[in-house]
């Protein structure tokens, strides 16, 4: 029999897959795996089950929350040679990357989607010594998403991002970085901020990075140069439709290699697929079709 280790995120989506723990069961044990669960209890919680999991041979690793459990179990299984399946079960605030692979908000139809089978190879990122399977970004603005306390998220989800962006918005100041690919430089500027994205879904926009592609082995880059309140607002609304990656404030291209630097003392944080993921200096790899995935 096929062996399945839930790992979930107690607290998330208003602590709903600790309610609904018996109908995910029954779902996978119709589906011809024994499974046995693990709530997470911290920070990296998710990351040393992940790797207890695959050390006890595992067929598949189901991550249940939002992108930051997803995150954490990615980087449990990455560097592994054998690396099960991974199953996820949606049940965070803004749900980035299930939202690109077209998974649905309800518990027991994502865990249908597990039990049906179909699976699809995707692309992963490793910068410097951790990786991501959604999005990476670097400059002031990209703060915000790991600001915004868990409290907060769990009580009025999404809403609570946009709450606290028009709370910092004025007071964000651009930063020098310097981006570079196998070509070149690309920009060595102030900027607001630089995006490396493997979806299209990037912190609740679905088109946000309208060409990427989760198995064409590269990242598409989006950078938001220095820009005033106004014209932020502005981009903001075009990203809505897509619209912004024609705007002159907006730097759009494809790499599988970027290395990004800063200049003098200025400490630069990285945001990796929502979550704090060290700081400048950088460099980004794209891993071609490194993790399964369950899809529909």
């Amino acid at each position: 029999m096929k062996r399945a280790r839930l790992i979930y995120n107690p607290t998330s989506g208003r602590e709903a897959v600790r309610r609904r723990l018996p109908d995910i069961l029954d779902i996978l044990e119709a589906a011809g795996y024994e499974t046995s669960c693990h709530a997470t209890k911290g920070e990296y919680d998710a990351t040393r089950e992940a790797e207890r999991a695959v050390a006890r041979g595992f067929d598949l690793i189901i991550a249940a929350g939002g992108d930051g459990t997803i995150y954490e179990v990615v980087n449990g299984m990455a560097e592994k040679k054998h690396r099960p399946k991974l199953g996820i079960i949606p049940t965070g605030t803004t749900n980035d990357f299930a939202r690109a692979i077209g998974l649905p908000r309800s518990i027991a139809h994502a865990t249908e989607i597990i039990a049906q089978g179909h699976t699809r190879k995707v692309d992963l990122g490793r910068i410097n010594d951790r990786y991501f399977i959604n999005i990476a970004g670097g400059g002031s603005m990209t703060e915000l998403t790991y600001e915004v306390p868990s409290k907060l998220k769990t009580m009025i989800g999404q809403l609570a991002y946009y709450v606290k962006g028009m709370e910092k918005l004025p007071f964000i100041r651009p930063t020098h970085i310097k981006l570079e690919t196998r070509d070149g430089v690309v920009l060595d500027d102030e900027i607001m901020l630089f995006l490396i994205a493997n979806s299209h879904s990037v912190g609740g926009f679905d088109k946000l990075a309208p060409k990427a592609s989760l198995s064409d082995g590269k990242f598409d880059c989006l950078v938001l140069k220095k820009t005033s309140l106004p014209e932020f607002i502005r981009l903001a609304t075009m990203a809505l439709k897509g619209d912004h990656v024609k705007d002159p404030n907006i730097i759009y291209f494809q790499s599988d290699y970027i290395k990004a630097t800063t200049e003098g003392a200025a400490t630069v944080q990285l945001n990796l697929d929502g979550e704090l993921g060290g700081q400048l200096p950088c460099v980004c790899h794209a891993l071609p079709g490194h993790i399964e995935v369950f899809v529909p």
